[in-house]
């Protein structure tokens, strides 16, 4: 046996707060309300349904994950957000037509009650929106303390425990990380100097930390992956993660590559497309917005095939990602992929797939997952990036100067390892077997 982690109890209540109350986030609140009443089976969590096997598999120890490891109870949930659009999540849910009003009806008045606060909003970072729920404080340093303030009301007026802060906004325009990102002070001073390359998902980021409540980013926007942050998040003792959830297309890129892989089949070209019509594809539909997300799109294949090591199958692969905006689509997503491969004799085979999928359905889990995760963590004492939960993201932060691990089973393996050890149980190095 290991020696467990020193886990506080999960009592009393979570707030869970997103910056963005959107097509994922309104469908998240829907889902666990929904889950709450006895009407839906929350599909997709982990923490809701997965088990984790204990020991060696004769000992026949699998229990459910939330039955293992002392998470916070679904009815203990309290939602809180920021929107520059819609003013609750009602009418974020009804505008972004995931649910269906069957869905919807029977849960509608505790989400009218999901009121958005106003957002700290910047249409450069987002050329396709415009906010009409924004704060009236344009300096940067007087928007993060009016979050803050935000946090510590939501705090008090909901009795809440503990917070966590999931990133449900849009993906902002393009960005590299500059001198005013590379440590607190030099952060704080850009803050007072409204310094153009702070961008609104830094400045939640900033917020979150300095009232101590773990943030996720589930976008491919630079928030807690730069040095400022990292320091911040180990001088408050406050857990961090992300980026990007890994929901639907490059989901699949983290279930097939492996195989390739495990296979030592060679690799010629991947060509990825996507149709989508909702918020995002509105945003992304602006070049520099679309750049952020191939940018944490493309990382994938490299990081699992490890083309340095295997140069005759993988080094000279042409990955292509493409996203399009097609309004009549709405939130349904279709991604087609053509994967060329090639297999003995070097002779050419193809993988055509063609995914149907519901973006925010994906992600609505995946959000649950974070905010639960992000809490025990919290509770155990962590601090600084949770790489353990890189089975979320699609480019995962990573914890040290080695990369992160895109192969979605290792990505299981470590996050199923981390509780075991937290637990006091002994790591899985094999057959996961239930």
């Amino acid at each position: 046996m290991t020696e467990s982690v020193d886990i506080a109890p999960a009592t009393g209540r979570l707030g869970v707060l997103t910056p963005g109350m959107g097509a994922v986030a309104s469908t998240f609140i829907a889902g666990v309300l929904a889950t709450r009443a006895g009407t839906a089976v929350p599909v997709g969590s982990l923490t809701q349904l997965a088990h984790i096997r204990l020991g060696k598999r004769e000992d026949e120890r699998n229990p459910m994950i939330k039955e293992f490891v002392p998470l916070a109870d679904l009815g203990d949930l309290v939602f809180g957000g920021w929107d520059p659009i819609s003013p609750n999540a009602l009418e974020a849910a009804r505008t972004a037509g995931v649910l269906d009003d069957k869905d919807l009806n029977p849960i509608s008045a505790e989400l009218e009650g999901v009121v958005a606060m106003d957002a700290v909003f910047d249409q450069r970072w987002v050329k396709r929106l415009e906010g009409a729920r924004v704060k009236q404080v344009t300096a940067k340093r007087a928007q993060a303390e009016a979050l803050m303030a935000d946090i510590e009301r939501f705090r008090a007026e909901n009795d809440c425990d503990r917070l966590v802060m999931v990133w449900c906004g849009s993906t902002e325009a393009y960005q590299e990380a500059s001198a005013v990102h590379m440590s607190i002070e030099a952060f704080e001073a850009g803050l007072d100097a409204d310094d153009d390359n702070i961008s609104p998902s830094q400045i939640y980021a900033y917020a979150a930390l300095m009232s101590k409540v773990p943030f996720a980013n589930g976008a491919p926007n630079l928030s807690v992956d730069l040095p400022c942050m990292r320091e911040l998040s180990a001088r408050e003792g406050v857990p961090i993660a992300g980026k990007d959830f890994k929901t639907g297309q490059t989901w699949l890129k983290t279930l097939l590559a492996p195989g390739i892989k495990a296979r030592m089949l060679g690799l010629r070209g991947w060509y990825s497309t996507n149709i989508l019509g909702n918020r995002d594809g509105e945003v992304l539909d602006d070049p520099e917005n679309f750049k952020t997300k191939e940018v944490s799109k493309l990382g994938v294949i490299d990081s699992v095939l490890q083309p340095e090591v295997y140069p005759d199958l993988y080094g000279d692969v042409d990955h292509v990602v493409r996203i399009n905006y097609y309004p009549p689509r709405g939130d349904n997503k279709e991604g087609w992929d053509n994967i060329d491969i090639f297999g003995w004799m070097n002779y050419p085979m193809q993988i055509k797939v063609n995914f149907l999928c519901r973006d925010s359905i994906l992600a609505a889990p995946i959000v649950l997952d974070l905010a639960l995760f992000m809490d025990l963590a919290a509770r155990s004492g962590q601090s600084g990036v949770q790489e353990w939960l890189s089975f979320y993201f699609k480019a995962p932060q990573a914890a040290t100067p080695v990369p992160a691990e895109h192969d979605l089973f290792i990505q299981q393996t470590k996050l199923k390892n981390t509780l075991r050890e937290w637990m006091g149980e002994e790591p899985v190095t094999h057959s996961e077997a239930g």
